[in-house]
């Protein structure tokens, strides 16, 4: 036992501690890339930056920079609401600027990545009830502003990327309006998740205004246990799919066309059990680089056209010419439970396997390892060539 704890001690334990320095020192001497992003994020309760972790891990892990030396910081480079201490806030969003100096921002950013606009309610913020309970609005939506700067860099020729929620809820009318005709998409009204439980004495953090939303036009009745998918669209009206009932797999997936698995090294089939909305986009103006399947069984399908929702939609289209380039994820792509730490170890994702449990059907980190890692960093690979 003793020539094993020696064994250990020589050879095991210096390698466990050698690895993860060489990782890191691989890291710290890689070039650094200068790319300005303009990173848009309404949704910041905290200095974690939650609703753009994803975006800045993977600038900071390829060492992308603001300036030809300094990196993208989580708590500042980014516009919108910025928390600060003892229920106090600053609003840096894109509403103070004026035309002259949005033309500005297009002319000096290389992109722009709008990760989430949903905002800030009044009861997150001063009672942090998280989102159970719906309220007065603090902050958010898509403003003119926000459209004007898009339309800037639309007009420059330069790379836009928009997610999940965009253009919903609490996003005025007009505005969506404005952007549904600059992309060529349309927001249905609809969006879902997943949930591992509809059960109310199990699952704690069922939104309590789904539940009374649903309960409002179903006789006040609730009576769901499993998991599945719910719907809910702009008017609150909700739509609940269960597994069994109306689903083959609770679990949706998405499923990537063959230019999706080739150019952006997407798995050709993956779980999303978040946030995601359904669109329509034109597919004159754009092409279709993923779609969600619901693995919906005949009743899932009619209670899906009882109520006018699509039983197929994109995941993700883009539209890639000489006059502009865009995304949009129909996913809340960018929101994934990830540390930052990790993005400083050079090799990190060889080791992905141990970040995650495939086999439950609720995680989802091994979204951001399999699925939307590699595709933003081939987009930001290209961004960055065509910026030099």
């Amino acid at each position: 036992m003793r020539k094993y704890q020696k064994i250990l001690l020589m050879y095991v334990l210096p390698v466990l501690i050698l690895f993860p320095l060489i990782m890191w020192l691989i890291w710290v001497f890689t070039p650094k890339t200068k790319l300005v992003v303009a990173i848009v994020d309404k949704t910041v309760l905290d200095q974690s930056g939650q609703e753009h972790i994803s975006l800045t891990w993977i600038l900071n892990h390829n060492r992308y920079t603001k300036t030809p030396t300094q990196g993208y910081d989580i708590a500042n480079d980014y516009f919108g609401f910025f928390p600060k201490d003892n229920e106090k806030f600053r609003l840096k969003g894109l509403e103070r600027f004026s035309s002259e100096q949005l033309k500005q921002l297009s002319n000096d950013a290389d992109l722009t990545y709008f990760t989430d606009t949903y905002g800030i309610y009044k009861n997150e913020w001063y009672s942090k009830q998280a989102s159970l309970e719906h309220s007065g609005i603090l902050y958010g939506g898509l403003s003119a502003q926000d459209v004007e700067f898009m339309q800037d860099m639309k007009d420059r020729h330069k790379l836009i990327i928009t997610e999940f929620n965009t253009i919903g809820s609490p996003t005025n009318a007009d505005n969506r309006n404005k952007f549904e005709k600059m992309f060529g998409i349309h927001w249905t009204g609809w969006t879902a998740r997943y949930f591992d439980s509809f059960d109310t004495t199990v699952n704690k953090e069922l939104p309590h205004w789904l539940i009374g939303n649903y309960k409002k036009g179903h006789g006040q009745k609730w009576p769901f246990h499993k998991s599945g998918l719910a719907f809910v669209n702009d008017g609150g009206d909700v739509v609940i799919l269960e597994d069994s009932t109306h689903l083959k797999d609770p679990v949706p997936h998405i499923i990537t066309f063959k230019y999706g698995q080739k150019e952006l090294g997407l798995p050709e089939r993956m779980k999303y059990p978040f946030w995601f909305d359904v669109i329509t986009p034109s597919l004159s103006v754009n092409h279709a680089v993923s779609r969600f399947d619901l693995n919906l069984n005949a009743t899932g399908e009619a209670e899906l056209k009882k109520n006018g929702i699509p039983t197929t939609f994109p995941a993700i289209i883009m539209h890639k010419g000489p006059d502009y380039q865009f995304y949009y994820f129909s996913g809340d792509f960018c929101d994934n439970p990830i540390g930052l730490y990790t993005s400083y170890f050079r090799g990190i994702s060889n080791f992905r396997w141990m970040f995650y449990n495939s086999d439950d059907p609720a995680e989802r980190k091994s979204f951001f390892w399999t699925f939307y890692r590699p595709m933003i960093e081939r987009i930001l690979k290209e961004a960055a060539g065509k910026s030099k």
